[in-house]
């Protein structure tokens, strides 16, 4: 059975949908790939590069460290030949010494190569750190609405330590066995070639424990790291939501999930030792099968004279250090195949795509000022594939006006105040400031003009100054006490004891909601944009809250292009313009009167939500005029 070929249409709209930026999902699962060791330490030279010296100075300091064991091993040739055979004891006075020397100087040198590698793996740990970070701040909202904060943290402290450190530490511990193997190696053959191909012959049978181990390893630790970000996730909800916690009694709840991700974690720490250490055992036996194999034969060597006793002490001893590391060869392949998957998981993110990218290249126009206005021309937008949220969306707002923005929960406000300073990225139309599209401005130009009141207003942790200065970085004291008079906020900030200079705390926990949403307000006026944009700004508060920021919001309002979402009536009946948007789509515009004279969507809103509102703001206004009539009243007499 043929499949039918899509038409002209299909074919189209697959083109729109490829076309569209979607962020990537950060991998959670099993799906990640192995990685090779020669594609891991292609990913890894990077950030070892600005420290080739440091590392080349390792490598030196680490070749005596594995030469120096066969020195002490072909050493014992000559003490069993001369003196133990031969009986000559001046040869046993000074081959003691050098032997303890060697091992000194060995030790100076582990020591040595310990601190420069030490160093070299800390720079590269804050290098990766430092390039994580920086990528984080490039990524578009629309990455962190799909991406828990669990999976970006893990990536932050537990891949970019492990990675550094376990790669350093394996190739410091890879070249410090190589040079001691090379070396050991060339004793044997040295003392007995024979006996070196019945040593070095067992370890072929190595490779196959090796590689079944390697397949078993990626799964676990990918399963693993599932369960830790899940942790750290959870850890988040817990600080960030323990009001919640409180107010809901949902101790016993939070604290049962913990424990299953916790027992959870336990299970595939037992797999990992289950799945993996039998490899020591099998090193073990591997090795007992050479020596057994060397002394059967090196026996045989001795009676036919073709070699020493002392030869067959001095390769028996370089043998046993050597098959030593072999021995824990299945530790350290787990290690190196964790930091691998942790360099994966780590250029996962840093080879992540965002439209931020190239936002501030120099090809793209600088954004001075705002003078002539804002226009959207049939913009579409979906937050995720399945669902689209601006249907083909368009308006103009002309400088100086305050637009309102109304309609029903979901239908696109938000989006739409969202799309202006390039939050998100347009699916397809265009969203224009002075006839430029906003992707043509650089991203600084562009949000530089730009003020923004959020409903949930963040603060940062910190000082007052800092939350109102990281707005405008230069700005004086003089414009930060204006800032905090036009908020509002300049009586509050004085009767603290240190002022500006209090620390809020996380999120500004130790202010009000109102002395939060003043703040922001605060940020947002000492910036001086010629656009502001408030998104629900008093819905959070109380009534009394409420008018005291809204007196703010009128300032920050003033002689300024305002686009607003708001449930204040008053806030929306003084709007030159009001967008109706349900849906995706601006089914109305107009003025307050001229909607409820069309007697359509508007005024089935504002009969359902604004009326009662209205009354209560005549009744607050009657009440207002009564006490103030009263008060002059006992004036008078």
């Amino acid at each position: 059975m043929h499949k039918k070929k899509p038409s002209a249409e299909q074919k189209q709209q697959n083109k729109k949908e490829d076309s569209k930026f979607y962020p990537i999902i950060l991998s959670q699962t099993e799906d990640q790939k192995t990685t090779s060791f020669i594609r891991g330490y292609k990913q890894f030279w990077p950030f070892l590069k600005p420290y080739w010296f440091m590392a080349v100075l390792g490598i030196l300091l680490t070749i005596p460290v594995g030469a120096l064991d066969a020195v002490i091993a072909a050493f014992l040739k000559p003490f069993m030949d001369n003196v133990m055979i031969e009986q000559q004891k001046s040869f046993a006075d000074y081959v003691p010494l050098v032997i303890i020397g060697f091992t000194l100087v060995q030790g100076t040198f582990i020591y040595l190569s310990s601190i420069v590698n030490g160093y070299v793996g800390g720079k590269i740990s804050l290098s990766i750190r430092t390039k994580l970070y920086k990528k984080l701040l490039t990524f578009e909202t629309r990455f962190f609405d799909v991406n828990n904060s669990g999976s970006v943290i893990f990536r932050f402290f537990n891949d970019a330590d492990q990675a550094s450190a376990g790669l350093i530490a394996n190739i410091k511990l890879f070249l410090t066995k190589f040079f001691s193997s090379v070396s050991l190696v060339c004793v044997l053959v040295y003392n007995s070639w024979q006996l070196t191909l019945v040593a070095l012959g067992v370890l072929v049978f190595l490779i196959l424990p090796l590689r079944i181990v390697r397949k078993r390893i990626k799964k676990i630790i990918s399963r693993s790291v599932v369960g830790n970000t899940q942790l750290i996730t959870l850890y988040n909800e817990t600080t960030q939501g323990n009001r919640v916690i409180k107010a809901f009694g949902l101790s016993d709840l939070m604290f049962r999930q913990f424990k299953a991700k916790a027992d959870f974690l336990f299970d595939i720490g037992i797999k990992l030792v289950r799945d993996t250490n039998w490899l020591s055992p099998v090193m073990h036996l591997v090795s007992s099968i050479g020596v057994a194999g060397v002394l059967y034969f090196g026996v045989q060597l001795i009676l036919n004279g073709t070699i020493t006793s002392g030869a067959f002490v001095s390769f028996l001893a370089a043998l046993i250090m050597l098959y030593t590391p072999i021995k824990t060869i299945g530790n350290n392949f787990i290690s190196v195949q964790q930091a691998l998957l942790a360099l994966d998981r780590i250029y996962e993110l840093l080879d992540a795509k965002s439209f931020e990218d190239e936002a501030n290249d120099k090809d793209k126009l600088v954004l001075p000022t705002i003078k002539d206005g804002i226009e959207f021309k049939d913009v579409h937008f979906s937050y995720t594939k399945e669902r689209e949220i601006l249907k083909g969306i368009s308006f103009k707002v002309a400088m100086g006006k305050k637009i309102a923005l109304v309609g029903n929960s979901g239908g696109g406000k938000t989006t739409v105040c969202s799309l202006i300073p390039r939050l998100y990225e347009v699916d397809s139309g265009s969203v224009l400031i002075d006839g430029h599209d906003v992707r043509d401005y650089t991203l600084d130009s562009l949000r530089s003009q730009i003020a923004v009141v959020f409903q949930d207003s963040f603060l940062f942790q910190g000082t007052i100054r800092h939350n109102i200065t990281c707005a405008k970085p230069d700005a004086t004291d003089e414009e930060i006490h204006e800032a905090l008079k036009n908020s509002y906020l300049d009586e509050f900030v004085k009767g603290l004891p240190n002022g500006l200079d209090t620390v809020i705390g996380e999120r500004g926990v130790s202010l009000s909601g109102g002395q939060k949403q003043r703040l922001s307000i605060a940020r947002a006026l000492i910036r001086n944009a010629p656009l502001v944009i408030l998104d629900e700004a008093t819905s959070a508060l109380d009534n009394k809250s409420e008018k005291v920021v809204q007196k703010a919001l009128d300032t920050l309002m003033k002689g300024r292009t305002t686009i607003v979402i708001a449930h204040r009536l008053s806030t929306i009946r003084d709007a030159d313009t009001i967008l109706v948007i349900n849906d995706g789509l601006v089914v109305e515009s107009g003025t307050h009167d001229e909607l409820l004279a069309k007697n359509g969507v508007y005024a089935g809103l504002y009969m359902s939500q604004f009326k009662n509102k209205e009354q209560e703001e005549r009744d607050e206004a009657e009440l207002k005029s009564l006490e103030e009539s009263m008060r002059a009243e006992k004036v008078k007499a």
